[in-house]
């Protein structure tokens, strides 16, 4: 498998494919960081911020070793710090050409899992794996904060402007979360629409809720991965608002069988609570 970075154009994203039967790690498409960080001003050897991306399966099944099939959730973390993301099309085509190949067992699985993804992604990838007879179970629930979709605003802007933000440095400072489920942004390549919920929580001058919501309704028509909308996310809070913490996260609903759950933060602080949302 060849573990260099593309050009996102060149992914299997928008095409028609043959789906493979057969274990297959080339199908595994990395993209680099990189490009999309140096956009928004983040330099390689400056992350301003900590974090992963949280990917569940909902679609993986393969073969015991006497020919019968098996399936799983299947649970990813992949660091923020890797070089690369993966393409998720190709994290599709890669896992469901497990469907019929022989694995002696769980262990043997998420170690294979872990190893072509690591070599995607260009630093160690974290796998688990829950087989179904395992009756395993999901926690869906809704941040411990402010929802701010019930704020009576206009809007008029539907591409990212981070002119949109303020926070009051004249307040007492605050420590609160909030969060918004009318985060939408589209596919980098194909433009299909994704929908997610984001959350922020924070330390620092109040940030102006009205202010804010609009700025995540700016998403509207932009055409990002959803890794790049957090990390634009939390660049344009953290460079317009200076809060002294911060924590930008989003649950991002589910595509091919595969959700994307990127979570950004300023060092130091934990991740946020794992819980699913209503609509993954």
């Amino acid at each position: 498998m060849s573990t260099a970075a593309s050009h996102p154009d060149a992914s299997p994203l928008g095409k028609a494919v043959a789906y493979a039967e057969h274990y297959a790690p080339e199908l595994l498409f990395p993209i680099a960081r990189q490009g999309k960080r140096d956009e928004i001003g983040i330099a390689a050897d400056a992350l301003p911020f900590i974090g992963e991306d949280l990917w569940t399966a909902f679609e993986l099944s393969w073969l015991g070793p006497r020919g019968k099939p098996e399936v799983a959730l299947a649970h990813f973390r992949v660091p923020a710090d890797s070089p690369n993301i993966v393409e998720s099309k190709s994290f599709k085509l890669y896992l469901n050409a497990f469907n019929q190949t022989k694995v002696n067992d769980v262990a043997e699985l998420q170690a294979t899992l872990a190893r072509d993804l690591s070599a995607a992604a260009g630093a160690p990838v974290t796998v688990q794996v829950e087989p179904l007879s395992s009756r395993p179970a999901r926690a869906i629930g809704y941040p411990q904060g402010v929802l701010l979709d019930t704020l009576d605003i206009e809007v008029d802007r539907y591409t990212p402007d981070p002119g949109l933000l303020r926070s009051d440095a004249g307040q007492p400072e605050v420590e609160e979360t909030l969060y918004s489920h009318l985060l939408k942004s589209n596919c980098l390549v194909t433009g299909q629409p994704d929908w997610g919920m984001v959350a922020m929580h924070y330390r620092g001058a109040p940030i102006d809720r009205e202010a804010l919501l609009r700025y995540i309704i700016s998403f509207r028509r932009h055409n990002e991965f959803h890794e790049q909308c957090v990390e634009r996310i939390f660049t344009d809070v953290l460079r317009q608002c200076r809060p002294a913490e911060l924590c930008v996260w989003a649950r991002y609903t589910r595509r091919g069988g595969l959700d994307i759950n990127p979570c950004r933060r300023t060092p130091g602080l934990p991740a946020p609570a794992v819980l699913a949302e209503v609509r993954q």
